[in-house]
């Protein structure tokens, strides 16, 4: 039975609040989109895997505080706080804490995503990265 697409998505965010690559590629499809606030697209499921990896690497903490949920059929929306703090070295410093709001589309195929669309202003971190 297809998981609903509110729950697959709410899955997916769980696994992303535990950094957990693994998970998350087991919850998209084989030819799922990672689309960030750029523009900049990641497809297929290792490709991606490997993307959140090296993401975990650079913000460990990272995390999302969902507020609000939106859905028609196969799309969810959502609204929230991405934060994390960002290390060059793996050491977590209060000075490399940030957060920014952030909205998410994410498109649901027979229970996993298909495809993962993240708007932010990553300025917040962008300036940390800059001055590493």
């Amino acid at each position: 039975m297809a998981t609903a697409p509110i729950a697959a998505v709410t899955a997916f965010v769980r696994a992303i609040n535990r950094q957990d690559a693994d998970a998350l590629a087991g919850l998209i499809t084989n030819g799922h989109r990672f689309i960030d606030s750029l523009g900049n697209a990641v497809e297929g499921r290792e490709k991606t895997r490997s993307g959140w990896l090296g993401y975990f690497r650079m913000v460990p903490d990272y995390a999302l505080a969902v507020e609000e949920t939106y859905s028609d059929g196969s799309v969810v929306l959502l609204l929230g706080i991405a934060q994390g703090t960002y290390t060059a070295d793996g050491t977590l410093r209060p000075e490399g804490r940030w957060q920014t709001p952030i909205a998410i589309r994410a498109t649901v195929e027979d229970g996993l995503l298909a495809e993962w669309r993240v708007y932010a202003d990553n300025e917040p971190i962008r300036i940390l990265m800059a001055h590493s």
